[in-house]
């Protein structure tokens, strides 16, 4: 029984993780997971127990990834709007010291 169970459990680990890519999907890695840690306690309550802590670091590195990087693009767009920003004004001071 063994040998049949770690490959379903792997696979489920697998599929968890995949679904956790997206922050959008992480309640149906929970719930995958969930499946996932019911069989495996029943076989080994203290890796299972392992397994739960690292499953809620896991998650929580994959909310702040995700939160870091789009922090960093609302960065890019505003140094870019900042960029233009300066371009059109050092514009309309050549233009103006033109005109004098």
């Amino acid at each position: 029984m063994k040998n049949t169970l770690l490959p379903t459990l792997t696979e489920s680990l697998q599929e968890a993780i995949q679904q956790a890519q997206s922050v959008n999907a992480h309640q149906d890695a929970q719930v995958t997971f969930d499946r996932l840690h019911q069989d495996l306690e029943a076989q080994n309550p203290q890796a299972a127990d392992l397994l739960a802590i690292l499953w809620r670091e896991y998650l929580g590195a994959q909310r702040s990834a995700t939160f870091w990087k789009e922090l960093c693009q609302v960065e890019k767009h505003l140094s870019e709007r900042l960029s233009e920003s300066h371009l059109q004004l050092k514009q309309n001071y050549l233009r103006l010291m033109q005109e004098q």
